[in-house]
């Protein structure tokens, strides 16, 4: 995922969230070094597969990787993992732009509701 100029409070939180995990740093920066199959990254970084696959879809759902299911000469279906090309600025001014697009809790939706209920 490459950046927009300005990404939404949502789009920025679910980043930060994939990256904020050294699990998740350790798998973009074996896949740095080139696309996977799912069983070899496992090896590669020290991790189960059912570990690796919970941390591979967060950080799919954050836009950083993208999978796909191929199959080998064998006949074996085999999932390989590359990553999305990304650039983020982190900036406070990309902060103070992204946040009044948060829709999760602590959002203007719901800090509105809390105003409105306290009076």
């Amino acid at each position: 995922m490459t950046q927009r100029s300005t990404p939404t409070g949502d789009e920025l939180l679910k980043v930060l969230g994939a990256l904020g995990n050294p699990h998740r740093l350790r798998i973009v920066a074996a896949l740095a070094q080139g696309r996977n199959y799912v069983s070899a990254l496992a090896r590669d970084i020290g991790m189960g597969r059912p570990l690796l696959h919970m941390h591979l879809q967060r950080l799919e759902a954050a836009g950083l990787v993208s999978g796909t299911l191929e199959l080998s000469e064998s006949g074996k279906a085999m999932k390989f993992y590359e990553l999305t090309p990304f650039t983020y600025t982190l900036t406070p001014e990309v902060i103070a732009a992204a946040a009044p697009s948060l829709t999760d809790e602590g959002g203007p939706t719901t800090q509105k509701t809390q105003k409105e209920r306290t009076g």
